[in-house]
């Protein structure tokens, strides 16, 4: 049951549900690929997240009742769509050292030494749920519990493009150099945005993310060919 909810008057926010699954995301996805292939006229963008999806619309084009007759019957196709086959992407990692800032942290929470944490981090593979914060930041799914770590009580002004963080029982890559408050565990080499590349983003909500630990010394030779 989907809850449409005004948000402002221009705006509509379309909630499939109250917890972040793998099922309701797959909803949110077929959802806004059937409102995509149906190019209302009047939208301006949409964005989706874990449960949620934000339309933003120019009222002087469509009205409010208008719009909200056309999303309800979006709502009747996205059974039919064909979801793309996800794509799991490699990560390489080079967890501790200067990369891994706040790796003490994470292990004098969670008990483990760091052998342990980067056996736990690298052995699932994660659901892409999102993007956003900063282009091209990935919102994970799937992080095992045993590392969960809080967020850091003071945030750091900046932290490095690439770094690997976890904040709660949330994990995610830094992709450009910004503030941020996740426990810094590792760095990898890879560029997730770049927008002197087609495409900009290396990674797209739906894929699969899959860390691999590196040592320094592979760390280098693949961020000269970045």
């Amino acid at each position: 049951m989907i809850e449409y909810i005004p948000s402002g008057d221009s705006a509509f926010l379309l909630r499939f549900g109250h917890i972040i699954s793998e099922e309701i995301n797959q909803q949110v996805r077929a959802y806004f690929i059937a409102l995509n292939n149906c190019k209302i006229e009047g939208i301006i963008e949409c964005i989706p997240s874990y449960t949620d999806l934000l339309v933003i619309y120019n009222p002087i084009v469509i009205q409010y009742k208008q719009l909200l007759l056309q999303l309800k019957q979006v709502a009747q196709q996205m059974h039919s769509i064909q979801i793309p086959a996800a794509q799991t992407v490699e990560i390489p990692v080079c967890y501790g050292n200067e990369f891994g800032e706040d790796m003490h942290t994470v292990m004098d929470h969670t008990g483990l030494n760091e052998q342990e944490i980067i056996k736990v981090h690298s052995q699932i593979s994660y659901l892409v749920y999102m993007l956003g914060f900063t282009p091209g930041f990935c919102y994970l799914g799937g992080m095992n519990p045993q590392i969960a770590t809080p967020r850091k009580s003071v945030p750091s002004q900046k932290i490095v493009a690439g770094s690997v963080g976890i904040a709660a029982q949330q994990t995610g890559i830094y992709p450009i150099d910004s503030p941020g408050g996740w426990q810094v565990i590792g760095r990898t080499p890879l560029r997730l945005f770049d927008p002197n590349r087609k495409p900009e983003f290396l990674i797209q909500a739906g894929d699969y993310l899959q860390f691999k630990p590196i040592s320094i010394d592979e760390y280098h030779q693949l961020n000269e060919h970045e």
